[in-house]
């Protein structure tokens, strides 16, 4: 195990109180909104994140009776081997079981759980289910945020999360510098946890080598001001810089800037409301599809994952995330490979797929990454909305390349000959 009892079971106790206190600024209402069906309401994460430590790690113990059987099917998500469930895009239905109701089931598994430290009576297997599960309600911390923030830009109001969030500031960002890589066979990945102490999810395994060709990376991701040097420049309208799925998505949707840009491309919706576009931060809330036209716009391209991954390594895990309490990217002022962590996501040009020798954790809970393995582009890096030590250099996100609703932009890469 990376963490002994007691460390565990405070990392148990500050992760679902970090839930609680991301909820504690919305109301009832806002908690069972779903705003489309790729999102899902607050209340339903609240259930979810509890649902696994309740079905994962509490129904181990044969004396152990549900909270309320019947909220199984209500909030299980995509764990076909233990049961049906309520379709995803009705989540936002649920009016019953109410907020308060979930709280108070909260409030009852988390007990349960104490208490079963308190005993001693977590086995390995038990310590093992309940580190991936604080994990795993730490990625549902960043989609709370990032689902309630399409939700409430859904009203016309356009009301903020949070009156309070802090603005950006007015730190310069460095000139972008390319900084060049040799040719080189390089490590990638992480060892398989749990048979190695350190925890990463079973997608970022086996470590292997991969011969990554000379190139460059840009030293900070694109910032708002380069990218509406694009817009400015018809790039919305420029169909040789788009792949066929993503010019096709430009015309039916009428997409002219990123997410939440307003129609003047002055201000843009954050969790803290309308406010004005700081052209020094990193560019978000981009698809893949927004991501690679830009790179051909700007003569470059996407980075691989392999190339991403091996300069994260020689990086320092400095940036903005959730536990800076902005929750919008920031301009960095930092020099060399700056932000390659926080901030914003970082679509690469890899499909999300198994390295060479693959293994999906054993039981129920392999059903968490390995398959969805279809159609899905790799992100790096972490955002303003993830917690700081929920990643690492090896840490792989994925998404479908039309997403735009989460914090994510984009790193340039260019070939070197």
């Amino acid at each position: 195990m990376a963490e002994d009892g007691d460390a565990l079971a405070a990392r148990y106790r500050r992760v679902r109180e970090r839930s609680l206190a991301l909820v504690a600024p919305l109301s009832a209402e806002d908690a069972m909104v779903q705003s489309m069906p790729d999102a899902s309401p607050t209340k339903w994460h609240l259930a979810h994140t509890t649902w696994f430590f309740e079905r994962f790690v509490l129904e181990c113990d044969p004396d152990y009776r549900p909270y309320e059987p019947d909220w199984h099917y209500l909030f299980n998500s995509y764990y076909q081997s233990v049961g049906p469930m309520h379709a995803r895009p009705s989540r936002g239905l649920l009016s019953r079981p109410s907020l308060e109701q979930v709280l108070a089931y909260r409030a009852r598994v988390d007990a349960a759980v104490d208490a079963a430290f308190a005993r001693g009576a977590l086995d390995e297997a038990a310590r093992r289910a309940i580190l991936l599960g604080t994990h795993h309600e730490q990625q549902h911390q960043e989609l709370l945020l990032t689902d309630i923030k399409h939700a409430l830009w859904c009203n016309p109001l356009r009301p903020a999360y949070r009156d309070d969030l802090a603005p950006a500031g007015a730190t310069t960002a460095q000139p972008l510098e390319w900084i060049a890589f040799d040719e080189a066979i390089v490590g990638i990945g992480a060892p398989a946890w749990p048979q190695a102490a350190e925890f990463a999810y079973d997608n970022e395994s086996p470590p292997h080598r991969v011969l990554v060709p000379a190139h460059a990376l840009a030293s900070r991701p694109v910032s708002n001001a380069e990218y509406r040097a694009f817009v400015d420049d018809g790039g919305y309208r420029e169909p040789m810089l788009w792949m066929s799925e993503g010019w096709a998505r430009v015309q039916a949707e009428g997409l002219r800037a990123p997410l939440y840009w307003d129609d003047a491309l002055e201000r843009e919706f954050t969790l803290g409301g309308m406010r004005e576009i700081d052209p020094q931060a990193p560019v978000c809330h981009l698809s893949y599809f927004e991501a690679d036209a830009y790179a051909r716009w700007a003569g470059a391209r996407l980075p691989s994952e392999a190339e991403w991954e091996q300069a994260a390594r020689m990086a320092a895990v400095e940036g903005h995330f959730a536990d800076d309490d902005r929750l919008h990217p920031c301009a960095s002022a930092a020099e060399g490979l700056a932000q390659m962590f926080g901030d914003v996501w970082e679509w690469t040009s890899s499909a999300y797929g198994g390295y060479p020798g693959f293994r999906t954790l054993p039981g129920s809970l392999g059903e968490y990454n390995g398959k969805f393995m279809c159609g899905q582009w790799v992100l790096r890096g972490g955002s303003c909305a993830t917690p700081r030590d929920h990643v690492r250099a090896s840490y792989r996100n994925f998404f479908y390349p039309p997403d735009r609703w989460q914090f994510s932009g984009l790193r340039l890469a260019r070939d070197e000959r």
